[in-house]
């Protein structure tokens, strides 16, 4: 089984699963009791101005800004993240390749958040490509 540990929770990928380190989430993640949990809303990739790109990838950039600047505001950061819920609008391969790119990036050397992604044909608003909704976990 392989473990990895991060400063408040595990991720645990089973040897009996496939390895999903290729596509940038791991299948467990173990959150001790008593730990400060903190939910951001489904973020879009709008930025403050509420204007959204035509372009996925930016979009994608965009939602993780925006979480981020949500983390930081009650002093968590994007590693403190356990679980991941994403919705791409008409889901394909190339959104699905430029998406774990970026979560590649953005984890670098860290554990992957347990991920679950859902294709919808539509979100809240005209042009709004992908929506993330992010749990994260602190002492």
């Amino acid at each position: 089984m392989n473990k990895i540990n991060t400063p408040i929770f595990k991720i645990i990928n089973p040897n009996e699963l496939y390895n999903p380190r290729g596509n940038g989430y791991s299948h467990i993640a173990v959150v001790p009791p008593n730990m400060r949990t903190i939910h951001i809303a489904g973020q879009g990739g709008e930025n403050k101005n509420g204007e959204l790109s035509e372009y996925f990838e930016q979009q994608v950039q965009q939602v993780f800004y925006n979480i981020q600047h949500a983390l930081a505001s009650v002093h968590a950061q994007i590693v403190d993240i356990a679980v991941l819920r994403i919705l791409i609008v008409e889901h394909d391969a190339e959104k699905h390749q430029a998406l774990i790119q970026i979560i590649q990036d953005l984890w670098k050397n860290h554990a992957f958040p347990a991920c679950t992604l859902i294709p919808v044909p539509r979100l809240a608003l005209e042009g709004m490509l992908i929506e993330v909704e992010a749990t994260a976990y602190t002492a």
